[in-house]
């Protein structure tokens, strides 16, 4: 079959490396969906649908767009092995079947609520000094230690090692400028925490503790338990999956509420509204912006035959962000009707963590409008981070005025 006019005469082009798109993508994204719904990247040898119907449809589907080569694009992430760092994202039924199922024993919606009165505590020890001096990195002093110090402590990660996990699972996510993958020193610490989880996993066989790590060990369904092997790949996807998204969702919170003062004002008067801002960030600039797929059989999309064996990069941000289905996709507004959007994926592979996700923003940003009546956000000096999957902040200086 030819190649539709819209797939051939656009100019446009995307590339999830390049560093213009860290910085903003959504007016190629606008682009893609007006012009080449079905966009193709020969260089790097994907295809990529950016509306939220196709997005949605494709995330339902997952006969024809498979997890089974992993999630991300990048070489060393992508093919047969990706499930031994990124457990059940990287699988299809029946194999994710069964081991979401393992899993989701050690991660029940009690458990996660039983984290509520420690995710509170480690809110404040982090948040109370950033408040007390009125000014710093978000990032440093608050957002980039809370989520990672909640899924330590969910592990059973002692207190005297999670500085350095914490560390470590930084370098699992940095980018490069002009490197196409995970960098050497990425590579070196994903080593170091895979082995630090390997040892972990074995401690707790020979003495359990309430902790998910011991969870996992005992999790049985119908006679089936999970490998160690299975498990360690769960806890290093949860460190680079849970971690940095949630760091990223926060500061983007803070970030366009900055941006936007009166939809923050509605917030920082209401803390009942904070789960407002909360979704409306998470669709109007969602940490997750992109997710691939193996297309495992041939498929007709807007007039285009893809073979299988192609990769497909499912952009959530741009489906975010479709006015087909948002009234007001480009204004941030924490009254919009959020319900349609899809940052935490859909069908089969809706994220397992989301729950959590959302507890730990409710918790945060709860505490963070008790405290603060105002704050600022230094622009000019917030640097973003570069990343091909995750979207947000590197660096988020804010000035904070206390409320009293």
């Amino acid at each position: 079959m030819g190649r539709s006019p819209e797939f051939s005469d656009s100019s446009v082009s995307y590339s999830p490396y390049d560093y213009a798109i860290h910085e903003d993508p959504y007016p190629t994204y606008a682009r893609l969906r007006d012009e080449v719904p079905l966009y193709r990247n020969e260089e790097l040898g994907f295809w990529a649908l950016s509306r939220h119907a196709d997005v949605a449809a494709a995330f339902r589907d997952y006969t024809t767009f498979s997890s089974v080569n992993g999630v991300s694009l990048e070489p060393s992430a992508w093919g047969p092995h990706a499930h031994k760092t990124m457990s059940f994202l990287a699988l299809d039924p029946p194999r994710h079947t069964r081991m979401r199922a393992l899993v989701s024993r050690g991660f029940t919606p009690r458990r996660v609520k039983e984290l509520e009165e420690g995710i509170l505590d480690l809110t404040r020890r982090y948040l109370d000094p950033l408040v007390e001096a009125g000014e710093g990195d978000f990032i440093e002093t608050f957002a980039g230690k809370l989520p990672m110090d909640v899924i330590s402590q969910m592990m059973g990660v002692p207190e005297a090692d999670r500085a350095e996990v914490r560390r470590l699972a930084d370098l699992v996510v940095h980018r490069e400028e002009g490197l196409n993958d995970v960098p050497p020193a990425g590579m070196e610490a994903a080593l170091t925490l895979a082995g630090y989880y390997e040892q972990m996993v074995a401690e707790r066989r020979k003495h359990p503790a309430e902790d998910l790590t011991s969870a996992l060990l005992e999790a049985e369904v119908d006679g089936d338990r999970l490998e160690d092997r299975e498990i360690i790949a769960f806890l290093f996807l949860i460190v680079v999956a849970g971690n940095e998204t949630t760091t990223k969702l926060l500061a983007n919170a803070l970030y366009w509420g900055w941006r936007n003062p009166g939809e923050s004002r509605k917030a920082l008067d209401d803390a009942g509204r904070v789960e407002d801002w909360i979704e409306e960030t998470l669709r109007y600039d969602t940490s997750s912006q992109m997710l691939a797929r193996t297309v495992a059989q041939e498929t007709t999309w807007h007039g285009q035959t893809i073979p299988a064996g192609e990769r497909m990069l499912l952009l959530v941000g741009s489906a975010n962000r479709d006015p087909r289905v948002f009234a007001r996709a480009d204004t941030y507004d924490i009254d919009q009707d959020t319900s349609q959007l899809i940052s935490f994926g859909g069908g089969r592979h809706f994220c397992l963590g989301a729950n959590l996700a959302r507890l730990e923003a409710r918790i945060a940003l709860t505490e963070f409008v008790r405290r603060v009546s105002a704050y600022e956000v230094d622009g000019d000096r917030a640097q973003r981070v570069h990343s091909v999957n995750v979207r947000g902040f590197a660096t988020l200086p804010v000035r904070l005025e206390r409320r009293r």
